[in-house]
């Protein structure tokens, strides 16, 4: 079992080497700009629903908001997204929803991600519901105090609480392997 894991993180840890090689090649500059982002990932042509996941994926790891990352932010979003553990996932998940960045999601910053989820992902599934009933599903089983907000201990705790719901919180969109591949287009 150890060895199945050291060899899972030796993956891991070639693909984000692969993908630090493209970045400094990308950006000589240290600085990745969203454009930029959306060239490596290749989403430029892509559907506005992957154009626009990827701007809050952009954003959630643009950590001092300049609009750019960094390298190490950018090695941070890489490790995150490979290696990351639940709860940090859960924790970035949460600061994805959380788009005024007040620490409480409201029912309008649910709705416009699972919006985005719904097209790029849901659809596709055989979930049955539509954005709104995913959204009032989610406040249901997650706000405890039934105040019409989520907070980041509430979204923790209810995350837990049910399969589907843990997948849909989690953003479990397959990223890494979304990051993967749409690297592997690179020349």
């Amino acid at each position: 079992m150890k060895q199945e894991k050291s060899s899972n993180d030796e993956g891991d840890v070639a693909r984000i080497q692969e993908m630090c090689l493209i970045f400094l090649r990308e950006c000589p500059s240290g600085a990745l700009h969203l454009h930029e982002f959306k060239k490596i990932f290749g989403v430029q042509s892509s559907s506005p629903e992957d154009s626009l996941f990827l701007e809050t994926i952009f954003r959630s790891f643009d950590t001092n908001q300049d609009n750019t990352l960094d390298f190490i932010e950018y090695v941070a979003a890489l490790n995150l997204i490979l290696r990351g553990n639940l709860e940090d996932r859960l924790k970035w998940s949460f600061k994805m929803y959380d788009r005024d960045g007040n620490g409480k999601l409201d029912r309008n910053e649910v709705k416009r991600l699972i919006r985005i989820l719904h097209k790029i992902k849901l659809q596709k599934s055989e979930v049955g519901l539509t954005p709104s009933q995913i959204c009032d599903r989610i406040f249901d089983l997650v706000d405890d105090n039934n105040d019409g907000e989520i907070t980041l201990s509430e979204f923790m705790e209810g995350a837990q609480k049910d399969q589907w719901l843990m997948d849909l919180l989690n953003l479990d969109v397959n990223t890494s392997g979304w990051v993967t591949q749409n690297c592997r287009k690179l020349p």
